[in-house]
């Protein structure tokens, strides 16, 4: 670590606010997890290395998610993660579009924070509208948000996006490029000056922005932000011919920017789904199907007097239940 980076100071709010955020803090990703909930399907902006629009359950990347869900599913999927994961301390909404670009965004914040007021809630956003919606943001206590800003030059931003819309009128080229700039850093300044604690995602795109990153870095740091995340390429839609930095080079541009911000060196880069701890996912197992069948289980568990006999059974995910003329019968012999 960078002898400068190290003598960043944590005041004592600022370490009991990031002391249970896996993604603010290297000692936190160890102890907590995180839920994350994709109800924000609709993005304002296109990359020029995003596609949304693919899912694969094995797949590990920012814009992928199993499914959409409504703000009302997305509570009943946190009410199944805290019961069964006591570590979970986030909730975060990070897509798989833009969560400021949904109206669903918002009611799932408000929904959760209603019913889980000690839960840090937190969003990911590409920030055009962040400084548009933060008074939201503040009602339902959403004190942590990442912004991913990947250039502060336009000539290089124009490089990167294909278009971005804003206020119902898309832009493109420079155009885009400076619309994007203007409302990111406007955003990310309001957000510092409120007291929120912003962390910055910068995609590292070797060819494009590589020799700018530190400038980023700079520029955020000189704002307040409160830690800096290098994400390296991962080549796809019109940036699928670009080789990915390696991982020395990661580790290389991480430290010709420590000396301006915190860094952060243990992302992930999590599904817009994920659940659990960084790097140990388990959201197939809190799908709204899973969910679905096992509040159906437990209904019929409890139907048939098993909890009453203390015999209720660990079925997990099992979904072996049937349903007969007149009576119900589980059969729990393949339960494990």
């Amino acid at each position: 670590m960078n002898k400068k980076e190290e003598s960043l100071p944590y005041d004592p709010e600022t370490l009991r606010r990031i002391q249970n955020h896996p993604c603010f803090s290297q000692e936190a990703r160890h102890l907590f997890g995180r839920c994350h909930v994709a109800v924000a399907p609709i993005c304002n902006i296109q990359c020029n290395y995003c596609i949304r629009d693919f899912d694969c359950v094995n797949e590990s990347r920012p814009g992928v998610s199993s499914e959409i869900l409504t703000p009302e599913t997305a509570l009943k999927r946190i009410d199944a993660v805290v019961s069964k994961m006591q570590h979970i301390r986030v909730v975060g909404i990070a897509g798989p579009g833009d969560p400021l670009a949904n109206q669903e965004t918002f009611e799932t914040l408000r929904l959760v924070h209603e019913k889980y007021p000690d839960i840090i809630l937190c969003i990911s956003t590409n920030g055009v509208l962040l400084s548009d919606k933060i008074d939201e943001l503040e009602r339902y206590n959403v004190r942590n948000i990442t912004v991913t800003l990947n250039a502060i030059d336009a000539s290089i931003g124009e490089k990167i996006y294909t278009f971005v819309e804003y206020q119902g009128k898309r832009y493109t080229g420079r155009e885009a490029a400076d619309l994007l700039l203007n409302r990111q850093i406007q955003g990310i300044a309001e957000a510092v000056k409120r007291g929120m604690l912003v962390k910055i995602n910068t995609v590292y795109i070797p060819g494009i922005n590589d020799k700018h990153i530190p400038e980023i870095a700079k520029k955020v740091g000189e704002m307040g932000v409160f830690n800096f995340n290098i994400i390296p390429l991962i080549p796809q839609y019109k940036f699928k011919d670009i080789n990915p930095p390696t991982p020395q080079e990661k580790i290389r541009m991480h430290e010709m920017c420590a000396p301006y911000v915190r860094q952060m060196r243990h992302c992930q880069r999590c599904r817009a789904d994920a659940v659990g701890m960084l790097g140990k996912d388990v959201q197939n197992q809190f799908s709204s199907d899973s969910i679905f069948w096992r509040d159906r289980i437990e209904e019929l568990v409890e139907w048939n007097g098993f909890k009453s006999r203390g015999n209720f059974p660990n079925f997990g995910s099992c979904m072996h239940w049937y349903i007969g003329i007149g009576c119900h019968f589980i059969n729990f012999g393949e339960c494990k």
